[in-house]
């Protein structure tokens, strides 16, 4: 059961990382978004996909 878990984790968290990558921002916004989802795991990822993936664009302009 731990291991599906991480299984999962692992494609949501790259999946991110690459999504944050398709984004027109700058080199170091894309580095930080992708620094800060992969540290904080679920939460971060959680956070990403519900909230922030339609909003960082605007941060990182």
């Amino acid at each position: 059961m731990a291991s599906i878990v991480y299984i999962i984790g692992l494609v949501l968290s790259i999946l991110a990382v690459l999504d944050i990558f398709k984004k027109p921002m700058s080199i170091v916004g894309k580095i930080i978004c992708s620094v800060l989802v992969l540290i904080t795991s679920w939460i971060g990822l959680a956070v990403y996909f519900l909230w922030a993936k339609n909003h960082v664009t605007e941060w990182f302009k």
